[in-house]
């Protein structure tokens, strides 16, 4: 029996086997006799029929090329509706802007208390609200918005952070960006001066010749419910001729203030040093003095207020030392019998002075400044007036250089 059964099996395989071919034949079959004919003129355009010869190709080239030009004309009409728009915003832009100025910023109408009508009017009242034309009166100094200096490079701040360090350097990006801006819109009002700017009779040759290289220093500080007021300066080499920017930022695009030019080459600084004693200290300030104030200055006069006397001779021996061999003969020294006191002799030095208006720097025989720092006194002071005084509040040594936290515009 088993060996029946094994031929049964292979014969049932080989049925089985037929009848799956069979299958697929006939499969294979009703595809051929159902699949439609292919086209073989889409599948190879240049293999078929005439019937889409060249002038097809070209129908359908013109169809194209007619869509593009409807297309551009459509490009066409929209910018030109969009440049006569613009145009006709400039012109009421410019008429409301004439209607608004008067002559400079102060002349504009009184606005504060009132709602703005409208962008322009908004932002000049911004300006009127900041003290940036008037000072606005405070009722403690701890009231009072700093400013902060700035060079082309360096950002001298007074709220340090965590960094605690006067100098930011490199300055953020961000600030960079904003400070680099206000500079070139400070250079555009200079080398472009409008009337008001008194240069309308300078030679045109002369205005384009302000560059970034020319830029001395900023100031700037921001009042957080109105703007950022900026205040650049700029000379030539060598030159004691400064051209003054000022710029106010109300939380919108720079608006000029106004430009003036300060002139510093007749003013004279009346440096105060109240001493006692500390002559080794006394010396070390005569060779600054004699480096800077001597050798590239020579618009400053020395007052030494001395207390007792230990130590007097060697100071007056100092002092007729540098005036031979320097050739400088404007200092005074000034002997108090009393009990040392920096305020008296502050007081005492001041009312020394008899040769008419003079800038006072009230210094101690451990400061050491600059050049830059004298022209930076020059340029923020005004002759009989109390507006524009420094407050010098501390110094730092700093790669050979002051950096002194100030507070200009103490008012």
């Amino acid at each position: 029996m088993p060996r029946r059964s094994l031929p049964l099996q292979g014969r049932m395989r080989w049925m089985l086997l037929g009848l799956f071919l069979l299958l697929v034949l006939l499969l294979f079959a009703y595809l051929l006799e159902c699949t439609p004919p292919a086209d073989v003129s889409l599948v190879l355009p240049g293999l078929g029929g005439e019937s889409h010869g060249k002038e097809y190709y070209q129908a359908l080239l013109q169809e194209q090329e007619e869509r593009h030009l409807s297309r551009a004309a459509s490009l066409k009409r929209q910018i030109a509706q969009l440049k006569q728009e613009l145009q006709e915003m400039s012109e009421k832009l410019k008429v409301l802007q004439d209607r608004k100025e008067g002559p400079g910023v102060q002349g504009l109408v009184e606005t504060k208390d009132q709602e703005p009508g409208d962008l322009l009017e908004f932002l000049h009242s911004q300006i009127d609200k900041a003290e940036v034309n008037t000072g606005a009166r405070l009722p403690s100094e701890y009231a009072l918005v700093p400013f902060e200096s700035f060079t082309s490079s360096k950002v001298y701040q007074l709220e340090m952070g965590l960094t605690r360090h006067p100098e930011e350097k490199p300055v953020r990006k961000d600030r960079r960006d904003e400070l680099v801006e206000v500079i070139e819109a400070a250079l555009d009002v200079i080398n472009n001066p409008d009337e008001e700017d008194g240069q309308e009779d300078d030679v045109p040759m002369q205005r384009q010749t302000y560059t970034e290289s020319h830029f001395t220093e900023g100031l700037y500080r921001t009042e957080r419910d109105k703007g950022t007021l900026y205040e650049l300066f700029f000379a030539k080499e060598d030159s004691d001729n400064f051209r003054h920017v000022t710029l106010f930022r109300p939380f919108g695009p720079l608006m000029k203030v106004r430009s003036t030019s300060v002139e510093t080459s007749g003013v004279i600084i009346n440096i105060i040093v109240p001493l006692a004693g500390r002559t080794e200290a006394f010396s070390q300030f005569l060779h600054n003095f004699r480096e800077v104030c001597i050798e590239h200055d020579r618009r400053v006069h020395l007052t030494v207020v001395y207390f007792g006397q230990e130590g007097l001779q060697e100071v007056k021996s100092y002092l007729e030392k540098m005036s031979r061999e320097a050739s400088f003969s404007n200092y005074t020294l000034i002997p108090v019998d009393e009990e040392f006191s920096r305020g008296r002799g502050l007081d005492i030095g001041a009312h020394t002075w008899k040769r008419g208006d003079v800038l006072m720097f009230f210094c101690d025989v451990d400061i050491y400044f600059t050049l830059d720092y004298l022209n930076t006194c020059r340029l923020h002071t005004a002759p009989n007036s109390q507006e524009r005084c420094w407050i010098l509040e501390r110094f730092w040594l700093w790669n050979d250089m002051s950096v002194p936290l100030r507070l200009p515009q103490y008012r």
